[in-house]
């Protein structure tokens, strides 16, 4: 049995009882048999519901006035419903997906075709009885060719399409020997015994064509499979030249590599073959002149990357060479190794263009950038020209990204990008050097006015309103410019040139753009050498605090200090908080700074009557630090002080830096107890939403609006009177700050502020001299409060 197995599995020979489905001999798997069957009449069954439907009211219409038409709709009804029902179990089945069918499935599609023969048998027999001849010798045509169509579509399973003609053809007999017809019986008899045997016939001829497609894919698939692990495998091919440089020997996979036969590159120069449509115009690629060389000089070679043309394709070869030499040394051409390296190529051309671009903007990034640069700047040297290169720093970008996420940033920063895009020219190169920042390389810089129309362009196009998820953004930007090699001969000088431009534009308020000067570079080398004393400042006990009086409006009567920090450098002597503030925010040196402040704040408070607050004032740096709230515990810890007598103040500014990572630093602050005053409101943006998050203890006016407010300043007026109103409304007490006459003082008790600081009731003072001043207020606010009144 063995020899008559195929490689797919199936049998050679099938026997009558097996194409039947009458019995499953041992030793080999008949369910694939079976599944070969029935998948050969699924893709007929829906040509056969078509069949039945069209035969059916074709018989409908004959019968309607000969055959009873309740007896005609019952048997069209079975006719409809058995074909619908072998349709939808075939389907369910899915027998096209399975690999074997039992006989159990067979059985059943042969009782199927049994009950079809026998049900249109009935149709026969009902006409029989009923119709004229005419209808009868009509009807009988049809069905012998419904007959015919099942021994030859449906052969597939040949005990079913048996059934069908036998049931069928029975019906038939019956029905013409009624009738009286003999010869038209046995013709009907004669007609089922030829197509009975054309049915055994084409199933066999069909089962056995299926064995063989089975067999055939099997050994294709097997075929592959081998052919595939040998490319896989085996990538490189064999090539060898003769003394004039020609091919010879052609090997299978050098002609494949080739795409031609190996008879049409028999004898032709290999360089020919692999220089494509550059060997007519002689144009030849760097490597192309190097590999002829090679073979010229009779060189060996190897690992030579060369850009070849195959069928009018680029592609990338990797080629290894050595001359053959007989005995004697006479040269009798090349032999060598090759391979088609282009998809590993074009990988690392993919990694290199990752490497030298923005993945989120596009833009070329910093090293494209540097590269950029340095040739310019070598050009303006050589050429005695100019280069330029600017900064980009965009202008309230972070508020975005703290307040909409980072993927509202993301969008954005792509969007800003396009702009910039579209700005540039072929003489210009806009790169990405990170987070917000952008650059832009102008490769010819001889016009100076052109730099500064460029600048001006990028800020007007950058301030333009964003439309990112339906939220319209305003940011801006900030430039800085410098010129080379005037302003910096190599790139890293030309850059930091540019950056300290960009600083002070960012000093001015942002959306500025200035020009790179060289005391620019003194006030930085300045600021540095400041840096370098402020990090010894507090070891060196250089830095003390002075405290500056806040008094009630009502009585006069001390209520806290504000802390005010103070620099004493041995250096650059009393150095102002203005000056020295910015370099420790720059140098992050702010945070033990203040926490220094806030240490011996708390400490010094502890001297003063337990009405009396201190007030401390709190950078954005610092709120963000994260063990900031841990500092602010261990401060009143240690120092005892209650946290209902510390105040911490910050600015607008904080919630446009650290948006709502501020807040929530701020909410903890206050559930500690602590006092929280919003300084300077009505300076900055003065946003009510700042009011509505965040429960500040205070406002403080600032003291333009008091000097202007004492000189009848009506806009000053108008928004004291504003501000102490919504203070008085959201429970909070204002501060005016600056009050340094008498008519200023008065002025701010008219108009209803709670808490007065100025000169008027105090300088900042050392620590004893605010010790001290309790006992003068304490004798002075009688006064106070008469002249008051």
């Amino acid at each position: 049995m063995e020899k008559n197995i195929t490689s797919s599995g199936l049998p050679r020979d099938i026997p009558l009882s097996v194409l039947l489905g009458l019995t499953d001999p041992e030793g080999v798997d008949w369910g694939r048999i079976r599944a070969l069957q029935i998948n050969g009449t699924r893709q007929h069954s829906f040509l056969k519901i078509i069949s039945a439907i069209v035969c059916g009211l074709l018989t409908l219409q004959w019968g309607i006035g000969q055959i009873n038409i309740l007896f005609l709709g019952l048997w069209l009804a079975a006719i409809i419903a058995l074909c619908i029902y072998s349709h939808l179990r075939f389907r369910k089945q899915a027998a096209s997906q399975r690999k074997s069918v039992d006989r159990a499935e067979t059985r059943m599609v042969n009782l199927l075709s049994f009950a079809d023969g026998s049900i249109w048998g009935l149709g026969f027999l009902l006409f029989s009885y009923g119709a004229d001849l005419m209808t009868v010798n009509s009807l009988w045509a049809m069905m012998i060719c419904l007959m015919v169509g099942s021994a030859m579509i449906f052969s597939a399973i040949p005990l079913s399409s048996i059934l069908f003609i036998a049931s069928l053809s029975a019906a038939m007999t019956l029905g013409w020997l009624y009738i009286g017809s003999v010869d038209l019986a046995v013709a009907s008899v004669a007609i089922a015994v030829l197509l009975i045997s054309a049915c055994l016939k084409t199933g066999r001829s069909f089962i056995d064509r299926r064995v063989s497609e089975a067999s055939l894919n099997e050994k294709s698939e097997v075929v592959s499979l081998l052919l595939k692990e040998f490319e896989d495998t085996g990538a490189d091919w064999l090539w060898q030249t003769d003394t004039s440089r020609r091919i010879t020997h052609v090997s299978p996979r050098f002609a494949h590599a080739i795409g031609q036969s190996p008879e049409a590159i028999e004898g032709k120069p290999f360089l020919q073959l692999v220089a494509g449509e550059s060997w007519e115009s002689g144009k030849f690629s760097t490597a192309l002149h190097e590999l002829a060389d090679k073979l010229k000089r009779r060189d060996s070679f190897s690992n030579m990357l060369v850009p070849v043309q195959i069928n009018g394709e680029n592609r990338w070869w990797e080629l290894s060479a050595s001359p053959k030499l007989d005995d004697g040394g006479v040269f009798h051409g090349f032999r060598g190794v090759g391979s088609d390296i282009t998809q590993q190529r074009e990988s690392a051309d993919k990694i290199s263009q990752l490497a030298r671009f923005d993945t989120l903007t596009r833009l070329p990034n910093r090293l494209q950038m540097t590269e950029t640069l340095a040739k310019a700047l070598e050009a303006a040297e050589k050429w005695n020209g100019r280069c330029g290169f600017m900064m980009i720093d965009l202008d309230r970008f972070k508020a975005v990204n703290d307040t909409l996420g980072h993927p509202v940033g993301d969008r954005l920063l792509a969007r800003v990008s396009d702009r910039l895009r579209s700005i540039m020219t072929d003489n210009e190169l806009c790169c990405r050097l990170g987070g917000d920042e952008f650059a832009i390389v102008i490769k010819d810089a001889r016009d100076v006015e052109y730099m500064e129309i460029l600048a001006r362009k990028i800020i007007d196009s950058l301030s333009q309103i964003y439309e990112i998820d339906q939220h319209p953004l305003y940011i801006g930007a900030s430039i800085g410019t410098a010129i080379g090699p005037r302003d910096g001969r190599t790139v890293e000088m030309l850059m930091r040139s540019a950056d300290l431009a960009l600083y002070r534009s960012k000093d001015q308020g942002g959306g500025a753009f200035n020009h790179y000067q060289p005391k620019l570079h003194v006030q930085a080398e300045e600021r540095r050498v400041m840096e370098i004393s402020l990090r010894k400042a507090l070891e060196n006990d250089e830095l003390s605090l002075n405290y500056q009086p806040v008094v009630s409006a009502d009585t006069g009567s001390v209520v806290g200090f504000e802390a005010l920090l103070r620099w004493n450098s041995p250096k650059f002597g009393n150095v102002s908080p203005v000056k020295f503030i910015p370099v420790a925010e720059d140098a992050r040196l702010i945070i033990p700074i203040g926490e220094w402040v806030l240490r011996t704040a708390c400490q010094e408070a502890m001297n003063w009557p337990t009405t009396v607050k201190i007030a401390v004032n709190v950078s954005a740096d610092q709120l963000t630090e994260p063990n900031f709230l841990a500092t602010v515990v261990s401060a009143l810890d240690d120092s005892k002080l209650p946290p209902s007598r510390l105040e911490i103040e910050v600015t607008e500014s904080i919630f446009m830096r650290e948006g709502a990572g501020a807040a929530e630093m701020l909410d903890k602050i206050i559930a500690l107890g602590i006092n929280l005053s919003l300084d300077d409101f009505g300076t900055g943006y003065s946003s009510l939403g700042y009011l509505r998050k965040t429960r500040f203890t205070t406002i403080k006016v600032d003291r333009s609006f008091v000097q202007g407010a004492a000189k009848k300043v009506p806009e000053s007026l108008a928004i004291i009177r504003a501000v102490v109103a919504m203070a008085d409304s959201l429970g909070m007490a204002t501060t005016a700050e600056g009050a340094e006459t008498e008519e200023e003082v008065r002025m701010i008790q008219k108009l209803g502020c709670t808490k007065i600081q100025g000169y008027y009731f105090g300088r900042p003072m050392v620590t004893e001299d605010a010790r001290k001043l309790f006992s003068k207020f304490d004798a002075e606010t009688v006064e106070y409060s008469k002249k008051s009144a």
